[in-house]
This record gives C-alpha cells, sequence and structure tokens, in this order.
C-alpha cells in the first residue's frame, strides 16, 4: 500500500510518547505522587526533591502525552492522573522491572533491614485478619492521601505523628504498615519505630496503587 511505511512509522512514533515520558525517573515519582491523589506543583516539587520549575517542565510533559490534567481549586491550579489506567500502566511497568532487573531487585532489599520485616502479599489473609482485629494496618502516608483513598481497614497516622501518637496501637496485635508503594521509604521508617518502642511491626510493599490495579 503506498504510503503506508509512513502511516506505520507515525504510528509507531505515538506510541513512543508514552515511553518517553515514562523513560525520566523524576516524571515515574511524580506519577506514584499523583497516585495518591491530587496535588500543587508546589506540593509535588517539594515531595519529589526538585525544583519548582522543574516540577513544572516534567508535568508539562506529562500533560502533553495526556497522562495527567490540571483543574483549578480556589487560587491553586492541581494535578491529577486523567485516568485509573495511568496508574495502573505505572504499577505494571514497575512490576516489569523488578521481575528482570537485577541491580532493582537487590536495590529493593536494602529497604527492608530484615527479611521478616516484609509480609507476603497474600491479600485474602491480610483482610480476613484485618477484618477480625487480628492485625491493625496502619496508613502512615499524610493525611490528605489517606482520606483520597486507603486500603481496607486501614487506619491513618502520618508518620511525622506516629511517635506522640504511639499509644494509639495496641501492643497485643501485629502492625502492618504500608505508605505509596514498594519505592516509598515511610514504611519502613514506621516499622524500625514500632520495632524500637516494643511493637511487632512488618511493611506492605502494595500501595493504593498496586492495590487497586493487580486483582
Amino acid at each position: 500500500m503506498r504510503g503506508g511505511r509512513k502511516i506505520k512509522d507515525l504510528l509507531y512514533e505515538q506510541v513512543a510518547r508514552i515511553g518517553k515520558v515514562f523513560s525520566s525517573p523524576k516524571r515515574l515519582e511524580l506519577i506514584e505522587l499523583l497516585c495518591q491523589g491530587d496535588k500543587t506543583v508546589e506540593t509535588l516539587a517539594r515531595e519529589a526533591s526538585i525544583s519548582l520549575k522543574l516540577a513544572s517542565s516534567h508535568l508539562r510533559e506529562l500533560r502533553m502525552a495526556r497522562l495527567v490534567e490540571t483543574e483549578r481549586q480556589g487560587k491553586n491550579i492541581v494535578y491529577h492522573l486523567a485516568d485509573k489506567s495511568v496508574a495502573d500502566l505505572w504499577v505494571q511497568v514497575h512490576m516489569l522491572a523488578e521481575e528482570r532487573l537485577v541491580d532493582l531487585q537487590l536495590a529493593l532489599q536494602k529497604i527492608a533491614a530484615q527479611p521478616d520485616d516484609l509480609v507476603a502479599n497474600d491479600r485474602e489473609s491480610l483482610l480476613k485478619a484485618a477484618r477480625k482485629g487480628e492485625i491493625v494496618v496502619l496508613d502512615v502516608r499524610p493525611t490528605e492521601e489517606y482520606l483520597n483513598a486507603h486500603l481496607p481497614f486501614a487506619r491513618s497516622i502520618p508518620l511525622d505523628e506516629l511517635r506522640q501518637r504511639l499509644s494509639e496501637l495496641p501492643k497485643d496485635r501485629a502492625i502492618v504498615a504500608y505508605c505509596r508503594g514498594p519505592y516509598c521509604l515511610m514504611a519502613p521508617d514506621a516499622v524500625e519505630l514500632l520495632k524500637q518502642e516494643g511493637y511487632k511491626a512488618v511493611h506492605l510493599r502494595d500501595g493504593v496503587a498496586e492495590w487497586a490495579a493487580i486483582k
């Protein structure tokens, strides 16, 4: 067919736009942050430890690829993922990377200080135990992220409030802490603190995006 190669090249070129967006580590982090809920550019820049200018540049690329959208809320412009499928794609990409890349596997092992700090991702058993009150599922993300979405039966105590609110947690039950996902360090830090204070605590790698994407 005349012009077939030109059309075919154009099709691949358009699909590659998504791959280009996913080629930046900081854009991936911004996507993970937006999996937690709507955020302003100022919040995204602070939480990703980058300048406001750089955050705006990365967000512009994400908008051009139709992966994020903006909305005015009062005086603020907030960013959000264009669709749940964007969060699902992020989860599938990082899971594939974890399966294939030895360097990533080794880096992930360093997040948990001890092998038993990680709880197996057996959701049926976890839900059953949480429903019966046999364990406490603890969300250590900021409160606004918890209010946007959280795991079943989870209670919220942000990491920066945990030490002051330890009395709210029982010592006769295991505590399963989670945060934004496998690359977030808040839950491992929470587990370390809880163990130092005599609690039995483990770290769940899944965040809300993984929980929603993996059936």
